[in-house]
């Protein structure tokens, strides 16, 4: 599985970066970089069963304070 894996990011890898290199746009290679970084330590963690993190806890974490501010303005 591990294999399979691999080759699919490897796969995704070849299909997008070439373009963003070709059209100089670093700033999108570098975020398409980060978040399949991301995306492949969580890929690889659910593979081998690794204990994660919940990103919809972080997502939340950054979101309420935002959300509580925007209720107290508009309220």
């Amino acid at each position: 599985m591990l294999f399979l894996l691999s080759l699919i990011f490897i796969a995704i890898i070849a299909y997008e970066a070439p373009g963003l290199i070709r059209q100089k746009m670093w700033r999108e290679l570098a975020a398409f970089g980060v978040l399949l970084i991301i995306g492949m330590i969580y890929s690889y963690g659910q593979v081998l069963d690794l204990p994660l993190p919940n990103p919809t806890k972080g997502i939340e974490a950054v979101f309420k304070p935002v959300s509580e501010y925007l209720e107290k303005i508009l309220s």
